[in-house]
């Protein structure tokens, strides 16, 4: 199953420097959400490059206009959605996860000021690279705004799906473990 992460494919956009990744960065660094139009097309190609595989969408749809072209998109390629999971979390606590992570910039290891320290002060646990990073866009306002947006914008589209009987519930708020198993649980029923 591939995994089709919105954000992944908007960030790899932007690195690339193509037109649609120009355009997605500006939206990005205000913490706002890119067009549908847009996020629709690098879903659509994605589609068309995977042949026959399964996917699983990682923030998308985020609209009802956008679950609606999803639906479009899927239909035009003899394709259909099995579930909608929706991870349920305390919004405070995920403000907390989300401005807490950081990085490694040379490898990549993921840590957290609260959750995951590196075992020695300032030394990546994997590498031992002294060069961290943090995403601009992990800062309590843009989480914020992030998260009214879902209110206003995506939660909406819920009943869209309850009403064909799509929608699974996980309860976020576990461990990764935890919460993979669940997923993990859906997916194979």
């Amino acid at each position: 199953m591939i995994q089709l992460s919105t954000g992944d494919m908007l960030r790899a956009a932007v690195a690339s420097g193509s037109p649609v990744g120009l355009k997605a960065k500006a939206v990005m660094e205000a913490g706002e959400l890119v067009s549908d139009a847009i996020v629709s097309a690098l879903i659509g190609e994605r589609l068309d490059d995977m042949g026959e595989a399964g996917a699983i969408f990682d923030g998308y749809p985020r609209t009802l206009a956008q679950a609606e072209a999803l639906d479009l998109l899927l239909a035009e390629r003899h394709r259909k959605l099995d579930y909608v999971v929706e991870l349920c979390v305390n919004e405070d606590a995920l403000v907390e996860r989300i401005t807490g992570r950081f990085t490694c910039a040379q490898c990549g290891a993921g840590y957290h000021d609260t959750f995951k320290r590196p075992k020695v002060e300032n030394t990546c646990d994997v590498c031992g690279s002294h060069d961290f990073k943090r995403r601009p866009d992990d800062n309590e306002e843009t989480v914020r705004t992030r998260l009214a947006e879902y209110r206003a914008k995506t939660a909406p589209i819920l009943p869209y799906y309850e009403q064909r009987g799509l929608v699974r519930r996980v309860d976020g708020m576990g461990t990764p473990d935890a919460v993979a198993a669940e997923i993990d649980a859906i997916l194979d029923s």
